[in-house]
């Protein structure tokens, strides 16, 4: 669990820098789609993490529900601009959380 934890809290900094980055960027980094996935992925690995830390039953509810839109979130930044290292990068850490959420459910059996 605790690197689920690690990962969800790499994943929602990326996401909320990369928000920052594609406000500044403008353009198609902008869309309303993209950004409120960045929003999205930010808010449910916060949310994942404090589930997490606090041993809620509900925990692997949420890892599994960060790991969707996290995927979501990977496809979207990488959608925006392929090229993009900033896009690129946050579509690696969302991979990586969702991984990372995904191993944490099977090795509890759920």
């Amino acid at each position: 669990m605790d690197q689920a934890i690690t990962d969800s809290l790499n994943c929602y900094r990326s996401c909320i820098e990369t928000i920052s980055y594609c406000v500044e960027k403008g353009g198609k980094h902008t869309e309303s789609n993209h950004l409120q996935i960045l929003r999205d992925c930010a808010d449910i690995c916060i949310l994942n993490t404090s589930f997490m830390i606090r041993g809620s039953t509900f925990h692997t509810k949420t890892a599994e529900l960060c790991a969707d839109i996290c995927e979501k979130c990977a496809t979207s930044c990488e959608t925006v601009d392929p090229t993009d290292t900033q896009m690129k990068t946050c579509a690696e850490m969302c991979r990586k959380c969702a991984s990372s959420c995904r191993k944490m459910i099977e090795r509890m059996g759920v």
